[in-house]
C-alpha cells in the first residue's frame, strides 16, 4: 500500500459530496477518478494531497512516501530556463548530490583512521542512493521528458516565465514526472497537450512503477493508461477494475442488477400492500396484516437506491447558412516567424461538409494554419480565400474577449439566441455546466474555464458555416463533451478542429490534414485511416533506412582462389567448424532461455484464452470477489503474454541469424 483514504466524508454547506469514501492506492496501479462535474473529484485529490481536510475520515501513507500533485492551473515566475526549472525541481536528488559533494570535500581533508572509514561508509551509501535516484542521468531524463511533452530542443533554454499558460502547465508536468514520486496525482493532465504528447504520456504512465490517481475527461487517454476506476456516484465512491470502457460496461451490468432487484422489491411491496389494504381492519386477518406491514417497512429500509441518472441533453442545432461547395482555398501559402520557417508552397482546399482534424507534432504549425484560415495571420506568400457566403467562427482558449463582462451568463446567451425560449437557453447552458443560479452570475466574475464554456455554448446557438475549433474540450466534463460531440457530428457545415481528445477526433473527423516537417498533407479519410497510412509510411521509411545502413559488398578485396567445384581446403573446413562450435557455445544461454520462454508461454496463452471466455460469462459479474481476482490475473497475463511472445521472437531471430552467418 502507498496511500489509503479511509471513510472520507466531505460536504460544502448543506451539500454532501461523499460519505464513507474509501480508496487504497498500491504500487503499479493507475486509477482514474470519474464523476459528474461538481461531484468532488478535485476536492478528493486535494484531500489526499493534504491541501484540504475531510470532515470525517483519515488519509494515511506508507513510510517515506513521496507525493506529487499537478493542478489544473499553474504559474511559473523567475528567470530560470525551462530545462533548469525541471532539473532543479528534483529536490531529493539535488540534496543528495550536495551531500555527496560535501562528503567528498570532508574525505579529501581527513587523515586515515576511524573517522575516514566512517566518512567513506557514509559516502558509499549516499552515492548509491544518488545513483538509484537517477542523479547521473537527471538532465538527460529531463530533456527526454520535455521532448516527449512537445518542447522543441531550441526552447529548452528559454525562460520558463516567457511561455504561455499551457506551456507552463507542461513544464509543471515535466517537473512532476522527473521527480517520479511514489504517488502521482494529476488533475486534467492532457488539457494543454497535443495528440502526440498525449500518446507519449500514455506510454509513460503505463509503465509507471508508483501509484497514479488522475482526473480526466479524455476517454481514449483513460482507456490507454489506467488499470482501475474510482467513480463518485450518488455521494459514494465505487471502485472498478479495468480501464474506462470496461468500467462503463461493468457499471451498466451493475445497474441492470440493481434495477432488477429494485423492481422485485417494489413488486413484493405492492403485493403485500394489497393484502394490508384489504384486510387491515378485519379482526380475523389483522395479525397477518400487521406482520405484512412490518415486512413492508423492512423491505423499504433495504430498498436498493439507484444512482441518479445522468441527464442527457439533446438539441437540434440550427443548420448553418448554405455556402458554395468550396469553403476554403489556400494556394502557394508560405509562412515564417523570423528564422523559424513553418511551411512553403501549401495548396489546400476544404469543401462544404468536411470535418477536418489538424494533426502533427507540437510546433509544426497546426494553430498557425488555423489562424491563416481565420485571417488572424497573413501569409508571407500565396493566398488564403474563403468561398461564397462563407462566414467563420473561431474558438480558442485565449480568445474570449468578445464576452460582455457586464452581462449575466443568461443575458450573454440571450444576446445570440434569437427565437430561443429562456427554458431552451437554460437547457443548453446546463449542458455546459451552468446550473441553477449559475446562469445569473456576471461574466466578469467567471473563471477562465467558465468563460471558455460560455463562449463555446454561444457558438453552437447559431453556428457559422465554418467552425474553427482549437482544443474545444478543455474544461468540459465527459457529459458536456458528449453534447459537443453530437453537435459537431451532425453539423452540416465545415469544421477545422485541433484537439488532444482522440475520442472526439475519431467521432468527428472525416478528413485529416497532417502538418509536419514543413509540409501539409491531406488524408481523405477518418482518423483511423490516417493512423494506418502514417504507420505504413513509417514502416517504409524504416526499411529504406535499414537498406542504406546495410554494409555494401565491394569487389576490391581479392577473392579466394577456387578450383573446379569450389573445393575447400582442410584448413578452411577446420576453421569453419571451430567457428560454428564457438557460435553454438555463445548461443547456449539464448537456447536455454528460449526453452524456458516456450515452456512458460503455452500455459500462459491458454490461461489468458480461458479467462477471456470466463469474463464473457455474465455470471462472473455477480461474484465481485471472483471477478476482481479474474480481472487482476487477466491484467497481469495481458502484459506477460505479449512480453513472452516478444522475447520468443527476438531469441528465435537471434539464433536463426547466427545460424545463417
Amino acid at each position: 500500500m502507498i496511500a489509503l483514504a479511509d471513510k472520507i466524508y466531505k460536504s460544502f454547506g448543506g451539500r454532501v459530496l461523499y460519505t464513507g469514501a474509501t480508496l487504497q492506492l498500491n504500487a503499479g496501479e493507475r486509477w482514474a477518478l470519474v464523476g459528474p462535474n461538481g461531484s468532488g473529484k478535485t476536492t478528493l485529490l486535494r484531500i489526499i494531497m493534504g491541501e484540504e481536510s475531510p470532515d470525517e475520515g483519515t488519509v494515511s501513507f506508507a513510510r517515506d512516501t513521496t507525493v506529487g500533485y499537478l493542478e489544473q492551473e499553474t504559474h511559473l515566475a523567475g528567470e530560470k530556463s525551462a530545462l533548469a526549472e525541471v532539473v532543479d525541481s528534483a529536490h531529493e536528488v539535488k540534496d543528495m548530490e550536495r551531500r555527496v559533494r560535501e562528503l567528498e570535500r570532508k574525505i579529501s581533508g581527513t587523515e586515515p583512521g576511524p573517522e575516514l572509514d566512517q566518512l567513506l561508509e557514509r559516502y558509499g551509501a549516499a552515492q548509491d542512493r544518488f545513483e538509484r535516484l537517477g542523479g547521473y542521468e537527471l538532465e538527460a531524463r529531463a530533456r527526454q521528458i520535455l521532448a516527449g511533452l512537445g518542447f522543441p530542443v531550441e526552447d529548452f533554454d528559454k525562460p520558463a516565465c516567457d511561455f504561455s499558460g499551457g506551456w507552463q502547465m507542461r513544464i509543471s508536468l515535466s517537473k512532476l514526472l522527473l521527480r517520479h514520486p511514489d504517488l502521482l496525482l494529476l488533475d486534467e493532465p492532457t488539457n494543454h497537450l497535443d495528440l502526440e504528447s498525449v500518446r507519449w504520456l500514455e506510454q509513460f504512465l503505463s509503465s509507471y512503477d508508483g501509484a497514479v490517481l488522475l482526473v480526466s475527461h479524455d476517454r481514449a487517454f483513460m482507456d490507454a493508461s489506467v488499470s482501475h476506476v474510482a467513480a463518485v456516484e450518488n455521494r459514494r465512491l465505487t471502485t472498478y477494475t479495468g480501464n474506462y470502457s470496461q468500467y462503463l460496461h461493468q457499471r451498466e451490468d451493475n445497474l441492470e442488477q440493481m434495477r432488477a432487484k429494485r423492481a422485485a422489491q417494489e413488486r413484493e411491496i405492492a403485493h403485500m400492500q394489497v393484502f394490508v389494504d384489504k384486510f387491515r381492519y378485519k379482526p380475523t386477518k389483522a395479525a397477518q396484516a400487521q406482520e405484512r406491514m412490518k415486512k413492508i417497512e423492512q423491505i423499504k429500509s433495504e430498498l436498493v437506491i439507484l444512482p441518479e441518472g445522468t441527464k442527457k441533453v439533446h438539441f437540434s442545432f440550427p443548420e448553418p447558412p448554405r455556402t458554395g461547395d468550396e469553403v476554403v482555398s489556400l494556394a502557394g501559402v508560405a509562412k515564417s516567424f523570423g528564422e523559424n520557417h513553418v511551411y512553403d508552397g501549401v495548396d489546400l482546399k476544404l469543401y462544404r461538409g468536411d470535418h477536418v482534424a489538424l494533426t502533427g507534432p507540437n510546433g509544426a504549425g497546426k494553430s498557425t494554419l488555423m489562424k491563416l484560415i481565420n485571417g488572424l495571420l497573413e501569409p508571407d506568400a500565396g493566398t488564403v480565400a474563403l468561398g461564397k457566403n462563407v462566414t467563420k467562427a473561431y474558438y480558442a482558449q485565449h480568445q474570449l474577449e468578445q464576452l460582455n463582462e457586464a452581462n449575466t451568463v443568461l443575458g450573454e446567451m440571450d444576446s445570440v439566441a434569437a427565437g430561443w425560449t429562456t427554458s431552451e437557453e437554460r437547457r443548453l447552458l446546463g449542458a455546459f455546466l451552468f446550473h441553477g443560479d449559475d446562469v445569473e452570475k456576471r461574466v466578469g466574475v467567471l473563471s477562465g474555464g467558465e468563460r471558455a464554456r460560455l463562449a463555446l455554448a454561444k457558438m453552437l446557438v447559431a453556428p457559422d458555416p465554418l467552425l474553427l475549433l482549437d482544443e474545444p474540450t478543455n474544461h468540459l466534463d465527459i457529459d458536456s463533451v458528449d453534447v459537443l460531440e453530437r453537435a459537431l457530428v451532425d453539423f452540416k457545415g465545415t469544421i477545422v478542429l485541433i484537439s488532444h481528445d482522440e475520442h472526439l477526433v475519431r467521432a468527428v473527423a472525416n478528413k485529416v490534414v497532417d502538418v509536419r516537417d514543413h509540409k501539409v498533407t491531406v488524408y481523405e479519410g477518418d482518423y483511423d485511416y490516417f493512423l494506418y497510412k502514417r504507420a505504413e509510411l513509417e514502416a517504409r521509411a524504416a526499411e529504406e533506412n535499414a537498406t542504406v545502413a546495410a554494409p555494401v559488398k565491394t569487389t576490391s578485396e581479392p577473392a579466394q582462389a577456387t578450383i573446379g567445384r569450389n573445393v575447400k581446403t582442410r584448413e578452411q573446413r577446420r576453421a569453419e567448424a571451430e567457428e560454428r562450435n564457438r557460435r553454438n557455445r555463445a548461443l547456449k544461454a539464448e537456447r536455454d532461455r528460449l526453452r524456458e520462454v516456450e515452456a512458460a508461454l503455452e500455459p500462459a496463452q491458454a490461461r489468458l484464452a480461458e479467462l477471456e471466455t470466463l469474463m464473457a460469462d455474465q455470471e462472473l459479474y455477480n461474484d465481485a470477489k471472483r471477478f476482481d481476482e479474474c480481472m487482476s490475473e487477466y491484467t497481469a497475463l495481458s502484459k506477460k503474454v505479449p512480453a513472452l511472445e516478444q522475447e520468443w521472437l527476438e531469441l528465435t531471430e537471434k539464433i536463426e541469424e547466427a545460424a545463417r552467418v
